[in-house]
């Protein structure tokens, strides 16, 4: 079976892989590449930081059979490959979102991270958003980590990359507790080491670390961009589902927190014994943690409503 879908599409045929390779143009120019499974209303999955659409795969797969499933990879990533640039903010996913809604048709997005802050921006100036679900939009109610920015920004520049990726993981507290007290010198070296190693064996479908590294600055840029913004969403009028997990960081539950008492339509669910990442494929090497069974059960009713 031959789709064509967006524009300057590639054709795909699909044989094995259930989804076929679409693209389009931002505003900007940039060209926005994404997965499309299935049929039936339109839903399109953001993603936040270190991922690709690849780490969204089973998540489509379980939403597919009821809806037409969009997976971007955001810009400097995958398939919208874009380098990142210092005039970059959050304005630019909102265009690259909403030229993939307007071409698609899609009025249904879930944001995962840095992507649900993005996709809750989206929300204030896009109409055709008339449902939207987020999984612990990555904000900070205070002490947004401007300093790691910095240093990050740094970092990649002189090329630290596994230096780079600590940085990122201590300011997100994503990184196991261990973390604490492991010297900062002895993670960069064990970062540096297993980047070596997956150059030499393969990621697979999922991108690099080496390559996702520098995309870091984009989600970085974006929640701190965000994170002085939270009171914009008392106008907000759009439905929306806040997710999160009981094993997640003290700063995203606060600012679940507070999207709650400040979003006017919404509701909450928290999952027992899931953390930050329960949306993305489980994975026993990559994502041990990984349960989209569990997200896409509650993302197909709160989509099904009427």
């Amino acid at each position: 079976m031959n789709q064509k879908t967006g524009i300057n599409d590639q054709v795909t045929t699909v044989t094995s892989q259930p989804y076929t390779i679409g693209s389009v143009i931002s505003q900007d120019g940039t060209t926005i590449g994404y997965r499309q499974y299935g049929h039936g209303p339109g839903i399109v999955l953001v993603q936040g930081a270190m991922g690709s659409a690849y780490n969204f795969m089973r998540l489509a797969e379980m939403l597919a059979d009821a809806f037409t499933v969009y997976v971007p990879d955001r810009r400097g990533r995958g398939l919208s490959s874009r380098p990142y640039s210092k005039d970059y903010c959050v304005q630019r996913d909102v265009e690259d979102l909403s030229a993939l809604l307007d071409q698609t048709g899609t009025h249904f997005v879930f944001g995962l991270s840095s992507g649900g802050a993005i996709s809750l921006q989206a929300a204030l100036s896009l109409p055709t958003i008339r449902k939207l679900a987020v999984y612990e939009p990555a904000l900070f109610v205070k002490g947004a980590p401007t300093a790691a920015l910095l240093r990050l920004e740094k970092e990649v520049t002189q090329g630290k990359l596994a230096a780079a990726l600590i940085t990122g993981m201590k300011a997100t507290q994503m990184g196991p507790p261990i973390f604490n007290i492991i010297p900062t010198f002895l993670l960069e070296m064990l970062t540096q080491r297993i980047m070596e190693q997956e150059e030499k064996n393969g990621s697979g479908e999922y991108l690099p670390m080496k390559v996702l590294a520098p995309t870091l600055q984009y989600d970085f840029r974006a929640v701190i961009e965000m994170s002085d913004k939270l009171a914009n969403f008392k106008d907000l009028n759009t439905p929306v589902l806040l997710l999160g997990g009981s094993k997640s960081p003290a700063y995203l539950k606060a600012a679940l927190d507070t999207l709650e008492k400040t979003l006017p339509h919404t509701r909450r669910l928290e999952f027992p014994g899931l953390g930050h990442a329960a949306a993305w494929n489980y994975d026993k090497q990559r994502n041990p943690n990984g349960q989209p069974e569990q997200v896409a059960q509650e993302l197909r009713r709160f989509f099904a409503e009427s």
